[in-house]
């Protein structure tokens, strides 16, 4: 199976560059896996596909100020660190730019605070470990002067604003740790939350730190020939019962967003159910998958080509799901981050 087939026209004024006023106000395309129907709805209106008994599983994982401002201490040249993941009190594995003109051992400092990041090891390419001095609250530090990650397709001449430190987290973020959104949460509102439980629809939440896997293209141009980088996880107890549970019964699990679906997959017996526990995941799903778990899906338009589209396709069928991709651009509806959203059952 070939890259090349997951790949799309997607015009780049169809790229949402900023979020909707209201969250809940943007577009929902649905498609029915069951036969070849496309609706186009608003976002709002998902409970008219839910079911009574249905659970919708979130991530509520929270989008750290992973990007970073620095000076090499040496010459006073620019440096941009963009955290990755976090490897133990004071270190972390990161992104450096411009990766060609960074060593091992370079100092790099950060204006008005105490704090300085050495590198410690560097991979080919940007890829590297810093520690930072002191460690004694670099945590406060990292949050006071990182940027909030937004992906390189949303452009902002001075950098991302307080509104896309509010708006790149969904509202139900809790646990620290995601240097990327998971973006088909973006959508929902308190409002429309209550709404969801008044039609019976139950809610959990589990935990995937959302990293360097939702924006690393694929390499290889043989589909199965890839890997995606892992990803930390948390299912708890009471989450794996609640979906148990559910799967016992007549109602559906929906997954919201591709990480909540490899989150859950990773955690699948054969027979459906999910066992509770945390670690790591590097689950590549792409089309051929059998889903053990999952019987619906909320997610966003994805990049032609990316791990993400693949996934969806795996759960939708290539052919549906490229089909609905350009009736979705036909449409004109935002695509990525900040874009619409599709529901696929």
């Amino acid at each position: 199976m070939k890259l090349e087939e997951f790949d799309y026209y997607l015009p780049r004024e169809l790229i949402a560059q900023q979020p909707f006023i209201s969250r809940d106000s943007s577009r929902l395309l649905v498609l029915h896996r069951d036969r070849d129907e496309i609706e186009h709805k608003r976002f709002y209106e998902v409970v008219e596909f839910l079911q009574e008994g249905d659970l919708l599983v979130l991530n509520n994982t929270r989008v750290i100020p992973a990007r970073l401002k620095g000076r090499k201490k040496e010459t006073g040249g620019k440096v941009e660190i963009f955290l990755l993941q976090k490897k133990r009190m004071s270190s972390w594995e990161c992104l450096l730019k411009p990766a060609g003109r960074i060593r091992e051992g370079t100092q790099i400092y950060f204006s008005q605070t105490r704090l300085m990041a050495r590198v410690i090891s560097k991979d080919q390419g940007a890829k590297a470990v810093v520690e930072f001095t002191p460690s004694k609250g670099v945590e406060e530090i990292l949050a006071k002067i990182g940027q909030i990650p937004l992906p390189p397709y949303i452009k902002r001449d001075e950098g991302p604003s307080l509104e896309d430190r509010k708006r790149y987290q969904t509202v139900y973020a809790k646990e620290e740790g995601a240097v990327a959104a998971p973006t088909a949460g973006l959508h929902f509102t308190y409002s429309l939350f209550e709404r969801i439980k008044e039609r019976g629809i139950k809610v959990v939440e589990i935990t995937l730190h959302t990293g360097w896997a939702s924006f690393k293209p694929l390499s290889r141009e043989k589909v199965e020939k890839n890997k995606i980088p892992e990803e930390y996880f948390v299912i708890n107890k009471e989450a794996a019962a609640a979906i148990n549970e559910v799967k016992k019964g007549k109602g559906r699990i929906v997954a919201v967003g591709t990480t909540t679906t490899r989150t859950l997959e990773t955690q699948a017996t054969q027979c459906g159910q999910v066992k509770p526990g945390e670690g790591w995941t590097n689950l590549f799903i792409y089309p051929g998958y059998k889903f053990k778990v999952i019987e619906g899906l909320l997610t966003n338009f994805h990049m032609p080509k990316s791990s993400l589209i693949l996934l969806v396709a795996a759960f939708a069928g290539k052919k549906k799901l490229l089909a609905a991709y350009r009736e979705a651009v036909k449409e004109n509806y935002h695509f990525l981050s900040f874009g619409d959203a599709m529901l696929l059952i």
